[in-house]
């Protein structure tokens, strides 16, 4: 099977990488990492259907669920911790699930991947529901995990999406929407941490952005949900309020402080010079969205 694999395949390119000098051998991996992003563009249209289902799932109270083996479940993992600093998301509504647990970020697990009991019981300790998005992460399209995990999901009716890094990819036929990303062969024959672990993480970026954008944790580009939970992010909070509504430092720090920390509702009591109780029930009528609020 491996060897009708793309990502699996020698790259032409590099077959005397041993020999090739460090300014060959980055420029090389340049030049093939250029081709990531137009392998993603052929896609779009997949990674839409999907950011839509998953939009549709929080709108009903449901989560976004990765699950992968190494690299595919790493970036899964990476992608859902960074949902509550970035759009103030509760830690459960989007998760990332990898064979072999928390051990398997740090350390290879032996055999994980290949235990189909394990994505069953990895799915079920999370009480997976019919109003939750599963997305299967891997490389290669075939790993037991991931197709045991989507299995699952679909006989409890949960919604299924599948990122796979080759065409015809065995995880796509149990996937609601099948993104298959064909990266080609790797810089280093088989290392899909590279092309192919890049396209995963662009396409993850675009499901969880996209998906965010899509319930209103934005407004214009900024993000009105950031929860400011160090100085650092503190001062951020306030650059995005003077950038939405143009207000001064020292305006942006008194209604900060007056929208106790909230940068929505901050923005809405500025640009309607309102009352923060009315800011707040603006913003709950329109379901988080400040354009709506205005």
């Amino acid at each position: 099977m491996l060897e009708h694999l793309t990502t699996e395949q020698c790259n032409a390119k590099t077959k005397n990488l041993d020999e090739m000098t460090t300014k060959e051998i980055l420029q090389v991996m340049n030049e093939e990492d250029q081709t990531v992003a137009l392998a993603v563009s052929k896609q779009l249209d997949q990674i839409e259907k999907l950011v839509q289902k998953v939009i549709a799932s929080f709108q009903r109270g449901g989560r976004l669920i990765y699950i992968g083996a190494g690299t595919s479940g790493r970036l899964g993992i990476l992608d859902a911790v960074e949902c509550p600093p970035t759009f103030g998301t509760d830690p459960e509504m989007v998760q990332g699930i990898i064979a072999g647990g928390l051990e398997a970020l740090t350390n290879a697990v032996e055999g994980a991947e290949d235990d189909e009991g394990l994505a069953v019981r990895d799915l079920q300790k999370v009480s997976l529901t019919g109003k939750d998005v599963v997305v299967g992460i891997a490389a290669s399209g075939r790993t037991p995990y991931v197709i045991s995990a989507l299995r699952y999901a679909k006989q409890i009716d949960a919604t299924t999406g599948g990122i796979a890094c080759n065409k015809g990819a065995e995880i796509s036929k149990y996937a609601d929407v099948s993104i298959e990303v064909e990266t080609g062969p790797e810089v280093l024959t088989g290392s899909t941490r590279l092309k192919a672990g890049t396209a995963q993480k662009m396409v993850l970026n675009m499901i969880s952005t996209a998906s965010m954008i899509g319930i209103g944790k934005v407004y214009k580009n900024l993000m009105v949900d950031v929860q400011a939970t160090n100085g650092k992010l503190k001062e951020r909070a306030k650059r995005i309020i003077m950038e939405a509504t143009g207000a001064d430092a020292n305006t942006a720090a008194r209604y900060y402080m007056a929208a106790h920390g909230n940068v929505k509702t901050a923005i809405v009591m500025i640009l309607l010079q309102c009352s923060y109780e009315e800011a707040k029930e603006r913003l709950q009528k329109a379901n988080g969205f400040v354009r709506k609020a205005l």
